[in-house]
């Protein structure tokens, strides 16, 4: 076949072409001799698409707006303005603390009429409550800086002196300067006896907290009553309470001993009580998943329920702690009060911070009282470094772990990793060929 015949050979019926779909509507615009398209141009350009290209205003996220701040303020000006009106113009007034009291008052009222201007009453009685609670949070925050600056204003001139820390007062007098004699005999006593207090009511606190949550009952309401009556007993019953039965029936002398037995008789109740609300809270599908594991009841408490409520269970030892460490009557009665170094908790008086303070301020020399509110000072001290401890010990959550804790586990994992490893470098044991069953045991 020759390339002429080739070219006449007709060709294979082609499919119909589908319809063209219409193009969208654009817009051309024309290039100015000028250059590129102008802002205007763009603008135009985003008209035609739809699209708003304006910066977006930024909201403002804060609870604070400058129409609170303007009621607060014309609040303050206005309830201060009617006071010295009422009390200058008005009514014989003269007290301070009516003048503070009548100040407040209006306050709230003048701020709840300036807030109804703009608001709903749901809003303007929220507010309110808000500026309430948050003064009153102002004002016991301000009554604690007064206290700690009053104390340690009146101490500073004992506080200074080295011999406040590393002497007693067995060899100083009333008249004698302040760079002689201290409070060391104070200090030793207070740590004594809170610790033998300790040492007596946080296993027994805590053992009656697990118990009363592990072993419901009669018998558990009952001890739940009385631990909770104990929580406001006064402590001069608890100092009566140990006088009558350990020194006068049992015939123990007056020591530091007995002491830290009335302490711990206050203790105890605070820490039992904080302690079972803590140990409340510990999910009841923690204690099912030991037991689904098959451990027992108290392992699961051992084990789950005491490490979940560590931290709060630091907290309800600090709180009975703190209720223990600053009491004077109960030693004032179980251990009386000495002026020289006794170490032995067994023998003699002790007296404690709290009782040494009592006995120094109520002297009328200037150095005895200056003395009394730098161990005041020092008992504060002291409780704020028990605090920063509990808050050190028990301040991890349930389960993390120390550095000391997280190395000690990439250790043992080391370990195990390498014994795997070796195991699968000597190959697969061999396969003991299975033996035939003897008749006589079928």
């Amino acid at each position: 076949m020759t390339t002429t015949e080739l070219l006449k050979e007709p060709s294979e019926p082609a499919e119909p072409a589908e319809p063209a779909e219409p193009a969208e509507s654009t817009t051309v615009r024309p290039v100015s001799a000028a250059g590129p398209a102008t802002d205007a141009d763009a603008d135009a350009d985003a008209d035609d698409d739809g699209r708003d290209d304006a910066p977006e205003v930024r909201r403002n996220t804060s609870s604070v707006h400058a129409s609170d701040l303007l009621a607060l303020a014309g609040a303050a000006v206005g309830s201060l303005s009617l006071t010295v009106l009422l009390f200058v113009w008005i009514a014989p007034f003269d007290s301070a603390l009516g003048f503070v009291v009548v100040a407040y008052l209006l306050f709230l009222g003048v701020y709840a009429v300036l807030v109804s201007f703009d608001e709903d009453g749901v809003v303007v009685r929220d507010k309110v409550a808000a500026v309430l609670w948050q003064s009153l949070a102002v004002l016991l925050l301000g009554a604690l800086v007064l206290v700690v600056a009053y104390t340690l204003w009146r101490g500073k001139s004992a506080l200074v002196h080295l011999s406040f820390f590393t002497e007693d007062m067995a060899r100083t007098g009333p008249l004698q300067p302040l760079s002689q004699g201290g409070v060391v005999h104070a200090i030793v006593g207070t740590l004594e006896q809170i610790s033998i207090s300790l040492a007596i009511t946080v296993p027994l606190g805590l053992a009656c907290a697990v118990f009363l949550n592990e072993v419901p009952g009669r018998y558990a309401r009952f001890v739940r009553t009385i631990v909770e009556a104990m929580t406001a007993l006064p402590s001069i019953v608890a100092g009566l309470f140990i006088y009558a039965t350990v020194i006068l029936i049992l015939g123990l002398d007056k020591s530091g001993f007995a002491a830290a037995l009335a302490l711990g008789v206050m203790m105890l109740p605070i820490i039992i009580r904080a302690a079972d609300v803590v140990i409340r809270l510990v999910p009841g599908s923690l204690r099912e998943a030991s037991y689904a594991l098959g451990s027992s009841r108290w392992r699961t408490v051992w084990t789950v329920v005491l490490p979940t409520a560590r931290s709060g269970l630091t907290t309800a030892v600090i709180l009975g702690t703190a209720r223990g460490i600053g009491e004077t009557s109960p030693v004032l009665l179980t251990s009386g009060v000495n002026a020289g170094l006794n170490a032995d908790p067994l023998d003699g008086p002790q007296i404690s911070l709290p009782l040494a303070t009592f006995d120094l301020v109520r002297s009328p020399q200037p150095a005895y009282v200056a003395r009394g509110f730098g161990s005041a000072a020092l008992l504060m001290a002291l409780v704020l470094l028990l605090f920063v401890l509990a808050r050190v010990i028990g301040g991890r959550g349930p389960g993390e772990l120390t550095r000391n804790q997280r190395h000690r586990r990439v250790q043992a994992s080391r370990r195990d990793a390498e014994r795997m490893s070796g195991r699968d470098r000597l190959g697969p044991r061999p396969s003991t060929p299975p033996t035939a069953l003897d008749p006589a045991t079928e």
